[in-house]
């Protein structure tokens, strides 16, 4: 086997085990409350923020990179996903000291945001895997493999990126200040 190939192998583990793990200590963490700490009240428009900046990023490095500009495409997808990896933890910190918010619309809105969450979570774990092998396969100068991939990734992270930023506009009203 070749240096080449070992080396996308072990990446590839890597990725598995990443993409496995987040998801399950997310969710884990999830039932953990930190119990005498302060709510972190401030954080859901930071994290919605982040979001949003990262579906900005996320356009203009798609420009970058159909103007043949490589270096600022890539800094900006590595921006991307450490934007991602502070939204997690920000995100993680404000479950674990507040609890979750109830959306208090009814009628069609009611099933267009539950509809919209459903999709934003799903996807926001189907990204994961895809974010990082994508990104492999440009570290890895492997760009055929990349381009094909990024055509699946970038919608699907983008669509996450937007709608968490939708989902925090829903259910703002509803948060118990």
């Amino acid at each position: 086997m070749d240096p080449y190939s070992k080396k996308e192998k072990k990446l590839n583990t890597l990725i598995t085990v990443v993409s496995i793990v987040v998801p399950a200590v997310v969710a884990l963490l999830f039932t953990v409350k930190i119990p005498n700490v302060e709510r972190l009240g401030f954080l859901p428009p930071l994290y919605a923020s982040i979001n949003a900046l990262t579906a900005f990023l996320l356009i203009i490095a798609l420009w970058a990179i159909l103007n043949g500009k490589r270096r600022l495409h890539q800094n900006l997808m590595t921006t991307c996903i450490g934007l991602s990896v502070l939204f997690l933890v920000m995100y993680i910190a404000y479950h674990m000291t507040a609890d979750s918010t109830s959306f208090g619309g009814e009628g069609i809105i009611r099933y267009v945001y539950f509809f919209i969450l459903v999709s934003h979570i799903f996807l926001s774990i189907v990204i994961i895997p895809l974010v990082l092998k994508t990104y492999t396969f440009a570290y890895l100068k492997n760009f055929k493999s990349h381009r094909k991939w990024a055509k699946i990734t970038f919608p699907i992270w983008l669509y996450v990126a937007i709608s968490g930023v939708v989902v925090y506009l829903m259910i703002f009203p509803y948060y118990v200040t």
